[in-house]
């Protein structure tokens, strides 16, 4: 087995930027990038505001006929592996000539499409063909492949919103097992009316901004977005020269299956165990931790209860932010979105903070490094996501020393 696996690409689409500098800037300020939802009419729903990303055109990515047979999660996904390619400094070239391949995550591939697709059925209208070829959710990484020319494995993994990390996790199995060489791995997700109408009916979205961990936190945001690591052997990275953000060292993943939407104390309790165990670390080595953090009432009293199963009289003195208070929830894309960010955190030094911080609730009394950014040594960082159905995983980080 191939022993390291790095990190030595990073691209990402999202509400507070594309681009790792741009994005990783806005995410060191406490930039939001929550505001009123356009892509859809809101006004028979509860709340009006989310993290659409007002200025991807995919005509500045792509010519026409490429991207009109591609849906919105494809488009931002795309566009996000392509940024994290040319950032680890590999050429279409190089990638035809190793065993490269990608995996995916999402939440609902791209309901956009189908919800186009309604909209005409409803107005009597004829149906868009491209449409139809924009549905199947395995699209997206097909179009990755074949636009980097990937002639290594291929998956899409739908856990909601632990997808990214699922895909991250996976992408990490597959290179030390050695059936690739190098792997695109994240996840992307639109902005989509039926999800966003589904999480009104559970009055479950904020109708102004995402508090997490605030005691008058009222819900999450939803948000659209993609985020996509380039993952290699060390071996590999060392040879060609690479930037090497950090190593990939091990994941937990746990189904409490105790409720379909209320996640369990012990299965997100378990699912950092299980990552801590197969990293080889103890948890006096974390340094950091990215929330799930959704802002919800249930969600961050949960994790809390479960860091502090896990870390003991230690949970106070551990650093934990979310950035979903500043670009939304991202669905299937979020962890992966936060994978990118563990990455520039464990390279830089530098905590982003969890904005939108006002109010201690004596149940969340963690230190979620409120509204102003933090340096901070970080070695070792442990990214949190959990999905409905009790579909939990974590994913550890390291700094790179050589």
């Amino acid at each position: 087995m191939n022993d390291r696996v790095v990190i030595t690409g990073l691209g990402v689409v999202s509400s507070i930027g594309t681009g790792k500098d741009e994005f990783w800037r806005n995410v060191l300020s406490g930039t939001s990038g929550i505001g009123p939802v356009s892509v859809f009419d809101t006004k028979d729903h509860f709340t009006h505001n989310g993290g659409e990303i007002s200025n991807f055109d995919p005509s500045d990515h792509f010519e026409e006929q490429e991207y009109r047979l591609m849906n919105r999660s494809s488009q931002m996904a795309l566009v996000a592996a392509k940024l994290a390619v040319s950032d680890a400094g590999l050429s279409e070239r190089s990638l035809d000539n190793s065993n490269a391949g990608v995996s995916c995550g999402t939440t609902l591939g791209d309901a956009q499409s189908i919800e186009l697709i309604d909209n005409s059925l409803l107005d009597n209208t004829d149906i868009n063909k491209d449409h139809c070829y924009q549905i199947p959710t395995h699209s997206t990484p097909s179009n990755i492949a074949s636009e980097l020319k990937l002639n290594g494995p291929s998956f899409m993994f739908s856990t909601a919103c632990a997808a990214g990390n699922y895909a991250v996790s996976y992408a990490y199995d597959l290179i030390r097992l050695g059936r690739a060489d190098i792997m695109i791995a994240g996840a992307s997700d639109p902005m989509s009316r039926i999800e966003f109408t589904g999480f009104n009916q559970f009055s479950a979205v904020a109708p102004d901004k995402c508090r997490p961990f605030d005691k008058g936190r009222k819900g999450m945001m939803l948000a659209e977005g993609a985020g996509f690591l380039v993952l290699e052997t060390l071996d590999r990275a060392l040879n060609r020269k690479a930037h090497i953000y950090g190593e990939l060292i091990g994941y937990g993943l746990s189904c409490d299956a105790a409720h379909m939407t209320n996640p369990s104390v012990e299965g997100v309790a378990q699912c950092m165990i299980n990552a801590m165990k197969d990293a080889g670390i103890r948890t006096d080595d974390v340094d950091y931790i990215s929330a799930h953090g959704t802002g919800t009432s249930a969600n961050d009293r949960t994790e809390v209860a479960a860091i502090k199963k896990v870390f003991g009289d230690r949970y106070r003195s551990i650093p934990v932010s979310s950035i979903k208070s500043m670009l939304g929830h991202t669905m299937g894309a979020a962890s992966a979105i936060e994978a990118v960010t563990c990455a520039l955190i464990i390279n830089n030094d530098k905590i982003p903070p969890t904005i939108n911080y006002e109010n201690v609730d004596p149940e969340c009394d963690i230190d979620c490094v409120p509204n102003i950014a933090r340096d901070h040594v970080v070695n070792i960082a442990l990214n949190n996501s959990y999905a409905f159905g009790g579909n939990n995983a974590s994913v550890v980080f390291r700094k790179y020393t050589g």
